[in-house]
């Protein structure tokens, strides 16, 4: 694994601090006017090289085009048709272990055929050394031919000329030198690999090249997409640890390599994606459990040293994801703070919660189209609070959509069941109502001192 650093969440600080170093690059020799020809100089002590790429502040300023870089095709060539979701890989030679192959042997074994149609796999082998990369190409060329041939893997370089200085760095957080220039050369490694990939889809996911990824991952991806179509949205993330399973819009990634390359030398990669992530208006992490994806590896590419990380909210085989179709929440509950309604219905790791309900309390979910349902479940209370469940109530389902004050509500209900131990589960519902349901209601049937947690609302349709 190739960050070590602990996460860090945005503050203001870090956001002030980000937008001050991006003024001060009007007045700091980082980046010089192309037509200067004046060399990058992060030290007095280092040598100009004439034949060093100079990155240019007025390409660095244009954060809706592509960074110039002329990259090595090692393996593949650029797809013809654009997929849904490319899958971008960073390897350097490490010093103990090599994961890579695993990875992306994981990444097709758990992609069903049709899955294969949407998918586009991008390598980067970011190592100077070309000896390290021929073997490399040598073995992934013979391992995966058939998915070369057909266009799903690509193998790239970007070749260190057009890399920034790496040497005589700014030592931020007392890292040593040699740490400095391997976190500064990855957000490099970085960029370079998401400003290819920028034109190849409709999202991006990044992946370490130590990963093992849950069984298809692509269509929970895709149901996630979909639950949150109308949202705003800059990073869902499908697993906590690194810069593992990152989701992206394409659309984005222009800016994102920009602003990697722009601060290459300031912090790790996973700290810079926060303050991304923060700078263009997500003010919250959007992590969605269980996690897609898992680390593997056992020596960090950083001097082979032992890592041990792991996401334990990973799941490997096939888990049954909701459909969730798109639907209004409210409820006459009293409200704590910021848990509201939706909350219930998403899928990232957030809940409702409300104060004391009390007899004739509801929670209703209208659906923007009448649905078919196969299967209903209702999750209450979490391990630290197992006391805030339900303890009283039922679940309806209606059809017959009337106005009703500020909101839509249904005008007929029938009840399909009890909670018990704050719980509700029910299958085969398409074969119990004889209507498509337009309204779902969950109705407390007493009234409770303890508060009330809806962990999670999942709904499958046929």
């Amino acid at each position: 694994m190739r960050c070590l650093r602990k996460r860090s969440t945005v503050s203001f600080l870090g956001i002030l601090v980000i937008l001050l170093l991006f003024m001060n690059l009007y007045i700091e020799d980082s980046y010089v006017l192309e037509g200067d020809k004046q060399l990058i100089r992060e030290s007095s002590t280092h040598q100009p090289n004439p034949e060093r790429y100079v990155h240019t502040f007025k390409d660095l300023s244009n954060f809706s085009g592509a960074i110039n870089v002329t990259y090595r095709y090692l393996a593949g060539m650029p797809l013809q048709r654009k997929r849904f979701l490319t899958i971008g890989l960073s390897s350097v030679k490490r010093k103990k272990g090599n994961y890579l192959l695993e990875t992306i042997k994981s990444i097709f074994e758990q992609s069903s055929y049709e899955e294969l149609k949407e998918i586009s796999v991008v390598v980067h082998l970011a190592d100077f050394n070309s000896s390290w990369r021929e073997v490399m190409v040598q073995d992934i060329t013979q391992k995966f031919a058939h998915h070369i041939i057909a266009g799903r893997l690509m193998v790239i370089h970007a070749p260190e000329e057009y890399y920034p200085i790496l040497n005589g760095l700014k030592r931020n957080y007392n890292d040593p030198e040699d740490r400095v220039r391997f976190r500064s050369k990855q957000n490099v490694d970085y960029a370079f690999l998401i400003n290819f990939c920028a034109n190849i889809s409709d999202y991006y996911v990044m992946l370490e090249d130590d990963v093992r990824c849950s069984k298809n991952f692509l269509t929970a991806i895709k149901k996630v997409i979909t639950s949150l179509e109308g949202t705003y949205w800059v990073t869902l993330e499908f697993s906590k640890l690194g810069y593992i399973g990152k989701l992206y819009h394409s659309h984005d990634l222009p800016r994102l390599a920009h602003f990697l390359l722009m601060f290459y030398q300031e912090m790790p990669c996973d700290w810079l994606l926060s303050h991304f992530r923060g700078l263009l208006a997500q003010k919250n992490v959007i992590r969605f459990k269980p996690s897609l994806f898992q680390h593997m590896g056992y020596y960090s590419s950083y001097k082979g040293t032992e890592n041990k990380l792991k996401d334990d909210d990973f799941e490997e085989e096939l888990f049954d994801i909701p459909d969730n179709p798109p639907a209004s929440l409210y409820t006459n509950m009293s409200v704590f703070e910021n848990y509201d309604a939706s909350k219930a219905y998403s899928s990232v790791d957030e809940y409702f919660w409300g104060k004391s309900p009390s007899t004739g309390d509801v929670f209703v979910i209208i659906f923007e189209n009448p649905i078919i349902i196969k299967k209903i479940k209702v999750n209450t209370g979490t391990e630290d609070r197992q006391n805030d469940i339900l303890h009283h109530g039922a679940l309806d389902v209606g059809g017959n959509i009337i106005p009703f004050k500020q909101n839509r509500q249904c005008s007929t209900y029938i009840r399909l069941g009890e909670f018990k131990n704050g719980n509700f589960e029910i299958s085969d519902v398409n074969q119990k109502i004889p209507f498509d349901v337009h309204c779902m209601r969950i109705h407390v049937t007493k009234t409770q001192k303890e508060w009330l947690i809806i962990r999670s609302i999942s709904i499958w349709t046929s």
